[in-house]
């Protein structure tokens, strides 16, 4: 029910939709009922959308998103997983086409970086598909195996988890299928903008996790912000940023996560066991 009623909620509050549906609505009853309001509306709906499209707005809210976790360092004892994410991979688009269609497809790659790096460690991908429209579609995991796999992971290494919707099914659902104990040590890996809530979940449901972001949009904490020239571009980091942080309010009010933004002060060490929490 919840991830029905989340992808119903952001087909009608999503930001840029919202402001064409304004801008549109304004417009059609100026056309018909001329009035000053209405036109300072639609003006206003037009030239708020041209400056997420032409101004880094977007990168200034997904920044503190990003920064939110370091990467683990190198040295580091080796950990007994590496977990990633869905959302990487197309998986209506894989199947059709017979290679990888990326979303975030770094998360992947860099699943696959880590697994030549600690090659004892297993390999969790989670992600089915988050369609409300499509029958039985395929599901990202299978194209991410695939993908997995020509990238030199030994596909004995690799576990799937395929029912899951959202990022909560992907930590509940993970939970279920693995077991994870205390004592074991995990890798998250997803985007960067995603981690808080992710990392929060995946502590929630019982896993000792540490962070490893991917697929950057931003510079990094100190180095400023760069001016994207890509409209579209500018547009689908604000629309992410804005989603995240309707997600961590959401979930922290249903009581998904512990904490409004889970961040690395209370993520877990290479000494620290989930009973410790």
């Amino acid at each position: 029910m919840f991830f029905v009623a989340s992808k119903i909620f952001w087909l009608v509050a999503s930001p840029v939709i919202l402001l064409l549906i304004v801008a549109f609505a304004a417009a059609l009853t100026s056309a018909v009922r001329p009035s000053a309001a209405t036109r300072a509306i639609a003006l206003g709906a037009i030239l708020l959308l041209m400056a997420l499209a032409m101004t880094p707005i977007g990168l200034l809210i997904i920044a503190p998103l990003e920064d939110r976790f370091p990467e683990p360092p190198g040295d580091m004892p080796p950990p007994d997983g590496i977990i990633v994410l869905g959302g990487a991979i197309r998986g209506v688009e894989s199947a059709a086409r017979g290679q990888a269609v990326f979303s975030e497809g770094e998360r992947v790659v860099e699943a696959a970086i880590l697994a030549k790096r600690y090659p004892t460690a297993r390999v969790i991908f989670t992600g089915g598909t988050g369609s409300l429209l499509t029958a039985d579609p395929p599901t990202e995991a299978q194209a991410a195996q695939k993908l997995l796999v020509e990238l030199g992971v030994d596909p004995a290494r690799i576990t799937l988890e395929t029912a899951s919707r959202n990022t909560d099914e992907n930590a509940r659902f993970t939970a279920e299928l693995i077991r994870p104990q205390p004592k074991q040590r995990w890798l998250l890996v997803t985007s960067a903008w995603h981690m808080p809530r992710s990392m929060g979940l995946f502590e929630k449901a019982g896993f000792n996790v540490m962070a490893f972001p991917a697929a950057f949009r931003t510079l990094g904490e100190g180095r400023g912000v760069h001016w994207e020239t890509d409209p579209a571009r500018n547009l689908e980091t604000f629309e992410i940023a804005t989603h995240e942080w309707i997600g961590l309010v959401a979930y922290w009010a249903t009581g998904r996560i512990d904490r409004l933004f889970p961040g690395p002060e209370r993520a877990p060490s290479a000494g620290t066991t989930a009973e410790a929490r």
